[in-house]
């Protein structure tokens, strides 16, 4: 990821979210509370699922490895973006930059398989109750989170290998506040034709896919749950996965208006705005998403503390 081939430009800067210094601070302080919450949200997330017994199943397991990726994800954009907002240069390296790029990638392509794991993992619980236990199965857990890192890791360096191949050598400003994909290769004094093709199939084959997979699960759900007589049990059903929709809803929906489109599309204002909710606010609120609406969670809280208590009292 550090070779240049040829390219002059050694750093780039990244474009401020705002040039008023009290907008600044009100950013920062505000992205700073987000990014707070989100550490404390999805770590806590983790460690609550490994302390309570009764979370270990395969739809709390595939949550910790979300809760991980959001946590991961927010990590490699939202302290350079904290840092930007309060110093004077924002300056990034090209190693930086490639590095900050990979990573993001890797995560975000993940997560795209991971909550089409978890569709597939609501679809056998709804569907197919009986055979749940049977075929939602530790071997397939872990199957299918290793090839939600393994995608993550195929579409991210195959996409950071072809940028490497553009040649770098006027304008190292970049129109956005990390490096993401679109905002670097604009900037490249080459011709970025095949490098676009490449990008584009890599983007579109993961959220497409991945969007398939997540949809055909969906339906099959609906089906399912309209077949049902009772209100009740209508309800119950769709309250087993209600968080994920959202939450799927949510992601695909910004990744979706900002990748699948030309970029000669590409529109600073919007983009960025569409930006800062999928890399710093989404991460912010799956937790919540997955807490707020889930008996089981809230449930687990009460037991743990109520173990921690007496762990207490006994000492």
């Amino acid at each position: 990821m550090g070779k240049k081939n040829d390219t002059n430009v050694s750093d780039f800067i990244l474009m401020r979210l705002t040039d008023s210094e009290e907008m600044q601070l009100l950013l920062f302080s505000l992205f700073l509370l987000i990014y707070l919450v989100t550490v404390l949200g999805n770590a806590g997330m983790i460690l609550l699922i490994r302390l309570d017994l009764q979370l270990h199943t395969p739809m709390y397991f595939f949550l910790s490895h979300l809760s991980f990726l959001d946590l991961s994800y927010s990590t490699v954009i939202t302290p350079k973006t904290l840092e930007n907002l309060l110093t004077s240069t924002t300056h990034i390296s090209f190693g930086g930059c490639f590095t900050q790029m990979y990573f993001f990638i890797f995560l975000a392509a993940a997560e795209c398989f991971l909550l089409s794991s978890m569709a597939y993992d609501r679809y056998v619980a709804i569907c197919s109750p009986l055979q749940y236990p049977v075929v939602m199965s530790r071997t397939l857990c872990h199957s299918l989170i290793t090839a939600s890192y393994a995608i993550g890791f195929i579409d991210s360096i195959l996409s950071v290998l072809s940028m490497n191949t553009l040649h770098f050598c006027d304008s190292n400003v970049i129109h956005h506040f990390f490096c993401d994909i679109t905002p670097v290769s604009v900037l490249s004094c080459t011709d970025t034709h095949d490098v676009e093709i490449i990008i584009s199939i890599l983007a579109g084959s993961t959220l497409i896919v991945s969007l398939i997979t997540i949809s055909v699960s969906y339906a099959s759900i609906l089906s399912t749950i309209l077949k049902i007589k009772s209100t009740s049990g209508k309800r119950k059903a769709f309250s087993t996965c209600a968080s994920h929709l959202l939450g799927v809803s949510v992601f695909y929906g910004t990744m979706i208006f900002t990748y699948l489109k030309p970029s000669k599309s590409y529109n600073l204002g919007k983009d960025q705005v569409a930006s800062i909710f999928y890399t710093i606010v989404i991460p912010m609120l799956n937790p919540l998403i997955y807490s707020l609406r889930n008996k089981e969670v809230k449930n687990a809280v009460i037991r743990v503390m109520q173990k921690r208590e007496n762990t207490g009292n006994l000492r």
